[in-house]
């Protein structure tokens, strides 16, 4: 996600803080390249012209005003995040509420764009929340869209409304009217309408949509947006504002957009605030989008707020607690432990994405790219192949078992040994992290500078090399 744009955004802000007091022109040299970035990354040109005169002209004010050793380069680039956070709506919009429910949702936009799916995503993320969404298969022309959508509402326990087969029969508008009054009547207090997109300019299906608009009154209507078109995803908003009328915008396949114009220029533009973002193929790849936040992750500082709400949700708090009183006691991290941890970084997404939201990711992209995801598949098949047991004392491992281990995950003898090995690298770094040491580097894995800084201990303590040669009392001289 922005990783062309953080790339260019970073490298431009770096030369600017290695240059210490700043002058007019090194301000003007670095806003020529954001410039040149937000072109290249397909942003709206009305956008950068705007966002470039806006900011070079506050920060050559600002400059002036800034005292002898305050950091320069830190007072710009806060001011170019202020700035991008209003270009990408400013404050976080929520979804609307009815005040008598059910709260009515219609979706809407391009065919191909992903509707039914982020409708799918859209009531798992308020269910999650605690509500009782409908979905409303109201997408009629599309082949086996309303199967698509059985199949999404089955995968997470969501109710579909879907009276007709679609692929050409049945009547939309009497579909989503139908489905409104038997929400009502089962007490669902949300309903989503997904609704057919159009090829291009289809006036018939912008009429249907119309017509689906004025039968259901929504109480939002999200137009459902491809990120990946850029600027032209613009114009098509554009085009439904002024047809069916839009309350909110969701970018789809915003994993894939490495430029990032289509979030850039569209709140902007339209002057409708974009909701939420999908961020991959996985129902669970879904985020409020939070103005401030990709604003952080343009600017190569990550989103470690969104990436520790997606580690909260991906473990329990009773296993988060567990862990965590582990951690405290000083009792050993097991292979059980690590199950749960394999288990729970899966249900995060990909490590390319979980790694993306760390400070500094643009800079160790190559690196993010070569982490084979394969791997933790892998490895849950192993430890899931051992015995509690054995999970509880990988002491016990030797060869037979480890032959067994082997054979019963589909691995190698060689992929058991090296994820044994791994695991006793990491048991010693939780030990020395406990102690107030530095993270070591984890045998197999690319070094990542930047995306974790060591814990510096505040006093050293050395400790004198025992003479004793009795192992108990050489223990107790080395404190162990």
């Amino acid at each position: 996600m922005f990783e062309g744009l953080s790339a260019r955004f970073s490298g431009a802000l770096g030369k600017l803080r290695n240059r210490g007091k700043l002058t007019a022109s090194d301000l003007e040299d670095t806003f020529a390249e954001i410039r040149a970035a937000l072109l290249d990354g397909d942003v709206a040109l009305d956008v950068v012209n705007d966002f470039v005169n806006t900011t070079q002209t506050k920060s050559l004010e600002l400059l002036p005003t800034l005292q002898a050793g305050i950091n320069q380069a830190q007072a710009i680039y806060e001011l170019i995040h202020q700035e991008l956070v209003a270009i990408l709506g400013g404050a976080t919009r929520r979804i609307k509420f009815a005040k008598n429910p059910p709260t009515v949702i219609m979706l809407a936009g391009l065919q191909g764009a992903g509707k039914t799916t982020l409708a799918g995503k859209l009531a798992r993320h308020l269910k999650e929340q605690g509500n009782t969404p409908l979905l409303v298969a109201s997408d009629l022309q599309r082949p086996n869209a309303v199967t698509q959508l059985q199949i999404v509402g089955e995968q997470i326990g969501v109710p579909v409304f879907a009276p007709e087969p679609g692929n050409g029969i049945g009547d939309p508008v009497k579909v989503a009217k139908a489905g409104l009054e038997f929400a009502k009547q089962k007490l669902h207090n949300m309903v989503i309408v997904d609704t057919a997109g159009r090829l291009g300019v289809d006036a018939n299906l912008m009429q249907e949509a119309i017509s689906i608009r004025n039968a259901i009154n929504p109480d939002e209507i999200l137009f459902v947006v491809d990120a990946m078109i850029g600027q032209d995803a613009v114009n098509t908003a554009k085009e439904f504002g002024d047809g069916v009328g839009f309350d909110g915008v969701v970018l789809t396949k915003l994993d894939g957009d490495a430029r990032g114009g289509a979030a850039l220029s569209i709140a902007k533009l339209t002057g409708k605030p974009i909701l939420f973002a999908s961020t991959g193929e996985k129902l669970s790849d879904f985020e409020i989008f939070y103005p401030e936040r990709m604003a952080s992750r343009i600017l190569g500082m990550g989103d470690v707020a969104t990436l520790a709400e997606q580690a909260k949700k991906a473990l329990d708090a009773d296993t988060s607690k567990r862990l965590e009183e582990k951690f405290v006691k000083g009792e050993d991290f097991t292979l059980e432990d690590f199950l749960e941890q394999l288990q729970g970084i899966a249900k995060m997404g990909s490590m390319s994405k979980i790694l993306g939201m760390l400070p500094g990711a643009a800079q160790m992209k190559k690196q993010i790219e070569n982490i084979d995801d394969s791997e933790i598949t892998k490895s849950t098949a192993i430890v899931q192949s051992m015995t509690p047991a054995e999970r509880r004392d990988p002491k016990l491992l030797n060869g037979s078992r480890r032959a067994r281990i082997a054979k019963g995950s589909g691995r190698q003898v060689s992929e058991v040994n090296n994820l044994v090995d791994r695991f006793a690298q990491a048991q010693k770094a939780m030990k020395q992290v406990r102690k107030g040491g530095s993270i070591p580097g984890i045998p197999g894995m690319p070094a990542m500078p930047g995306a974790m800084p060591s814990i510096a201990k505040p006093q050293a303590i050395v400790k004198k090399k025992s003479k004793s040669g009795n192992p108990a009392k050489r223990a107790l001289e080395e404190g162990r």
